[in-house]
């Protein structure tokens, strides 16, 4: 008799460079010792400096990757991060649909990072995907964790500069249809680095000292893949989100004295062992 692995789905873009998308999140999963399966959503060419080109992959071979995962592998956690245009978007929402209509309760945790720009700040959106992401995604996601530029332009408001105001945007987020909104604040002008995870039984802080470092590249895309594997291996979302936060904060040190590539370098994921 063998015990079933624990399995998580990645959907998102592939980075060349390794540093954030599909390969952060498979290492993450890896890390946690979750099994990681994916469906690519675009090719970027990559590294430390910058985006040089994006490759969007069809929206059916993006639901035909998805079908083929679910068709053979238990799933127990799904990280979304790069959709890239509405056209993929409806594709996966299309896909989790079905997904819940069959599996009921007990279908994958679904975490969404609604990615639109990479940190160098090269686009990885059409026209068109931020409604899609508010309109057709939301509802279908458990957990979705985005920065505070992302979520002032899925509510088209102001980006947020205080906690409450950070607090009142996750609420709105949670009224727009998703279960529960962890809201990062590494954008915030503070000496720790503060998220905010909004659900309908209240607001949880989470804080940290920040770790002086210029190799951030990928942050976003571990923190959310991490919450996923912490879910597909079962832990309550508070739990998984504290775990996340930590795992992210020693993949930050372990990157900051790392040397690779000339830019902004990536997170360096370590085996996580808890902590």
């Amino acid at each position: 008799m063998t015990t079933p692995a624990a399995v998580a789905l990645t959907i998102a873009g592939a980075d060349s460079g390794a540093g954030a998308g599909i390969q952060a999140d498979l290492k993450t999963f890896a890390a946690f010792g979750v099994y990681g399966v994916s469906a690519i959503t675009a090719v970027t060419a990559q590294n430390t400096l910058g985006v040089s080109a994006v490759h969007l992959v069809p929206a059916a071979v993006v639901g035909a990757q998805i079908d083929a995962v679910f068709d053979d592998f238990a799933v127990a956690a799904i990280k979304i991060g790069m959709l890239a245009d509405a056209g993929i978007a409806e594709a996966v929402a299309s896909r989790l649909r079905r997904i819940a209509a069959q599996n009921g309760p007990m279908r994958p945790f679904v975490v969404l990072d609604p990615v639109m720009t990479a940190s160098s700040g090269d686009a990885l959106s059409n026209e068109g995907l931020i409604d899609s992401l508010r309109t057709i995604m939301l509802p279908l996601v458990d957990c979705l964790t985005p920065n505070l530029p992302e979520a002032a332009a899925l509510l088209g408001k102001a980006e947020a500069r205080d906690e409450a105001t950070i607090i009142a945007q996750g609420r709105a987020l949670i009224a727009l249809g998703a279960r529960a909104v962890l809201m990062k604040g590494g954008h915030l002008d503070s000496p720790e680095a503060v998220d905010l995870l909004a659900t309908a039984d209240g607001v949880r802080r989470y804080s940290a000292k920040r770790i002086a470092s210029s190799n951030l590249h990928g942050a976003g895309c571990t923190l959310s893949a991490a919450i996923a594997a912490g879910m597909a291996l079962g832990e309550p979302l508070a739990e998984a989100t504290a775990a996340a936060k930590a795992f992210v904060a020693d993949a930050i040190e372990a990157g900051r004295v790392a040397r690779l590539g000339r830019g902004r370098g990536p997170l360096i994921q370590r085996p996580w062992r808890g902590g």
